[in-house]
């Protein structure tokens, strides 16, 4: 559950970074991919985290 919501906020993050610059639609979704990517990462490593933990 941890990946599916830092997928969505990474996704928004980048989305609205890119609208704040000005950038257009292909901007926008290249921001949310790699934003959307980084945090689904950072999702990944804890839950495992959290998993061993307990």
């Amino acid at each position: 559950m941890i990946v599916i919501a830092a997928f969505i906020l990474g996704a928004a993050i980048g989305w609205m970074r890119a609208a704040k610059a000005g950038g257009n639609r292909a901007d926008k979704l290249q921001y949310a991919a790699a934003h959307a990517l980084a945090l689904t990462v950072l999702g990944v490593f804890l839950t495992i985290l959290l998993s061993r933990m307990g």
